[in-house]
């Protein structure tokens, strides 16, 4: 019979996710790894399927029910061990795979756990196969495979080495300019898999490492979302060892965050802002990010007058529109960057070396790196609010707010031209929280955003 889904467990275009135990549990996993085999089956892929992980303490355990899931429906399984995510969707390119299962739950806390599920395309199920899928996976009981058509599990031990050529041989890098100029950076890797890509490929770009939490056993040391407010550890390894940048990635390596010299956080943002300069320096054209991306990287796109075009938030919706629009660069205001040039998926390797190419560019500072573009305050803010009730909330939000601008195709977003302001509310794929976001010149504007819009959110509910 179908699977039946823990009413908990949280299903989106993110993939399925929850907290291990009461929702993600070995047996349920097994099941969703074979609906989704069988699936792509049905699909019409027949290559093998690539499993890769971060290092979450939850991820052998899931790992194996994923294998079984998938042998259990006839589906071969390379495995390609505790990886960045990008790393495994490269991997299903490089396989001509029929498709790709992440396991990792991304910024989340430890005792979440996730599938991220991987398209033939190397891409994120879109919209459309998202929903197919959970269409298929509510209404069909998998077929099995017989004792002899097991599918079969080989390894492949070599997706971290060809992530990293990959990323040093592209046009961007000047790998000859970065070696001589022979950066320290300081690194923090929150004990996820950025332990097994990240110093290597930094010392491959010729730099200076000095390192926290490489190994990757899934114990975080702190949250694990590398916001500001996460990094003074890494900032005070900047200080004491002198560093020219401090980097943070996240458990699953695509998002990047930065440090300056002086061991300030400098945000999220900034990160695609940087990395869209270097590209945008040598091959103008369109850029994409979503609704919820600092206004900088609008300013980076018009100083190489270069257009700027937003979708809604979630990596897959930036990278499908950056197909649609032939963009050169994109990705998220989360650390999130994404080169056409190398694949469509948030890749924080890519980013890092983007970004040091930009301070060995520019021989410049990362505090002056900063201070090249436009600074904003950008106020973040979760609430409970019910979700039946989000349409009439916006109703309110756009009343009552008046705004130059207003954008409906992910929650809604508001936005006042003239004061280089703007206010996203919407619910949360990852977390069953309403987000809101605002950011303006000063921080105090931006605050009165939130404070305003909570209020009439707690006015609605």
């Amino acid at each position: 019979m179908p699977l039946r889904l823990p009413d908990d467990l949280m299903v989106s275009v993110s993939g399925v996710r929850g907290r291990i135990g009461p929702s993600m549990t070995p047996e349920l996993i097994a099941g969703v790894a074979a609906a989704f085999g069988a699936w792509l089956r049905e699909e019409g892929h027949d290559g093998p399927v690539i499993m890769g992980r971060d290092s979450r303490t939850s991820g052998p355990m899931l790992g194996r029910a994923v294998l079984a899931g998938l042998q259990s429906v006839g589906v071969d399984v390379i495995d390609v061990g505790i990886v960045p995510t990008p790393t495994v969707l490269l991997a299903v390119d490089h396989h001509d795979a029929a498709g790709g299962i992440g396991v990792t739950a991304s910024h989340n806390p430890a005792e979440w756990n996730a599938l991220k599920l991987i398209s033939a395309e190397a891409m994120f199920l879109d919209g459309a196969a998202s929903l197919a899928f959970r269409e298929y996976l509510k209404t069909q009981d998998p077929p099995r495979a017989a004792w002899d058509e097991l599918g079969e599990v080989t390894s492949d031990p070599g997706a971290v080495d060809r992530h990293i050529g990959a990323i040093l041989e592209l046009p961007q890098i000047d790998r000859a300019a970065l070696e001589r100029r022979s950066l320290r950076v300081a690194l923090d890797c929150v004990r996820g898999a950025g332990g097994v890509i990240m110093p290597r490929l930094l010392e491959d770009l010729g730099c200076e490492v000095v390192a926290i939490h490489t190994e990757p056993d899934g114990h975080f040391p702190r949250d694990p979302e590398p916001t500001a407010d996460h990094l003074a550890e890494l900032g005070a390894l900047v200080r004491d060892s002198g560093a020219d940048v401090g980097l943070a990635v996240d458990p699953d390596v695509d998002r990047l965050s930065l440090v300056d010299q002086e061991g300030t956080p400098l945000g999220e943002d900034l990160t695609l802002a940087l990395a869209a300069a270097v590209v945008l320096r040598e091959t103008p054209g369109p850029v994409v990010t979503n609704l919820s991306t600092s206004r900088v990287v609008e300013d980076v796109a018009e100083a190489y007058e270069s257009p700027l075009i937003r979708a809604p938030v979630g990596e897959i919706n930036v990278a499908r529109r950056m197909q649609e629009e032939g963009a050169v660069v994109g990705g998220e205001g989360n650390g999130g960057v994404i080169l056409p040039d190398l694949h469509f998926t948030r890749d924080a390797p890519v980013a890092a070396a983007l970004v040091l190419q930009y301070l060995c560019d520019a021989s410049t500072k990362m505090s002056r790196a900063a201070a090249d573009w436009p600074t904003y305050s950008i106020v973040k803010r979760k609430v409970e609010f019910p979700r039946e009730h989000l349409e009439a909330a916006y109703g309110a939000l756009s009343e009552d707010l008046a705004a130059d601008d207003e954008d409906h195709t992910d929650g809604l977003r508001l936005a006042w031209a003239q004061e280089r302001a703007w206010l996203h509310v919407r619910p949360s794929g990852t977390e069953p929280v309403v987000r809101l976001i605002a950011e303006a010149p000063d921080e105090g504007r931006a605050g009165e955003l939130i404070g305003r819009a909570s209020d009439i959110l707690s006015g609605v509910a």
